[in-house]
């Protein structure tokens, strides 16, 4: 059989990597845009569960 040969590790092989490995970075070393993570934060409020609203 032959065996293929992929060209380049994908996205989630890269981030699974990292995590067996322990790696993360500081968060002075962040990839993320300050303004960007704060309008996230603020973007994904919890909701909580309405309860007695079944009729």
């Amino acid at each position: 059989m032959a065996t293929k040969k992929s060209a380049k590790k994908g996205l989630w092989d890269n981030i699974n990597a990292r995590k067996k490995a322990g790696t993360s970075r500081p968060k002075s070393e962040s990839t993320v845009d300050p303004k960007a993570l704060k309008k996230a934060q603020a973007g994904s409020k919890k909701k909580s569960a309405k309860k007695g609203t079944k009729k």
